[in-house]
């Protein structure tokens, strides 16, 4: 009786002929949009990363896929750089005094990244919810009026979004 062999990574192997095949092009689409070599270099590495861990075996479309996959990381990088540069703008208008060490600016930075990847997770009416409940105040009756739901929505929705805090607190 034979033992079949283990079944060749088709998938690893088609990842490899994107990249090899598209990287150039992905390359070149990224810094004509950014103007930086590094950040589209840094770009086309995370979108590829991404690929490799998605469960993604065939590309029909490869540029297309690409392009779909480098635009969403590409769109939370732009993201990130304009909360850096909202962060940076506020840290010149606070006193040299009071100022923090580079190294608390950097988790900081990195917190607020954190929390804005948390509020993109949570589905727009419940992130719009949680927003005019935390950052205005509002009272729930408020928020559902303007929200056009009912009130018990609108606690579900603050419900969804603490327990979604939580699970980023532990």
């Amino acid at each position: 009786m034979s033992e079949a062999l283990p079944p060749s990574d088709s998938r690893l192997d088609n990842v490899a002929a994107l990249y090899s095949g598209h990287q150039g092009w992905l390359y070149a689409r990224l810094y004509r949009k950014l103007g930086n070599a590094l950040d589209a270099a840094d770009l086309v590495q995370d979108t590829f990363a991404r690929i490799l861990a998605s469960k993604v075996a065939v590309f029909n479309e490869p540029r297309a896929y690409l392009n779909c996959v480098a635009g969403g990381i590409l769109a939370n990088w732009c993201q990130r750089k304009s909360l850096e540069r909202a962060y940076l703008s506020a840290l010149q208008q606070a006193p040299l005094a009071e100022a923090p060490s580079p190294e608390t600016r950097y988790l900081i930075l990195e917190t607020l990244h954190e929390i804005d990847a948390l509020l993109d997770s949570l589905p727009p009416l419940v992130r719009r919810a949680f927003l005019l409940s935390q950052l205005t105040g509002m009272k729930y009756e408020a928020i559902a009026e303007q929200l056009d739901v009912s009130l018990i929505t609108v606690k579900r929705y603050m419900k969804q979004a603490f327990l979604q805090c939580l699970k980023w607190v532990e």
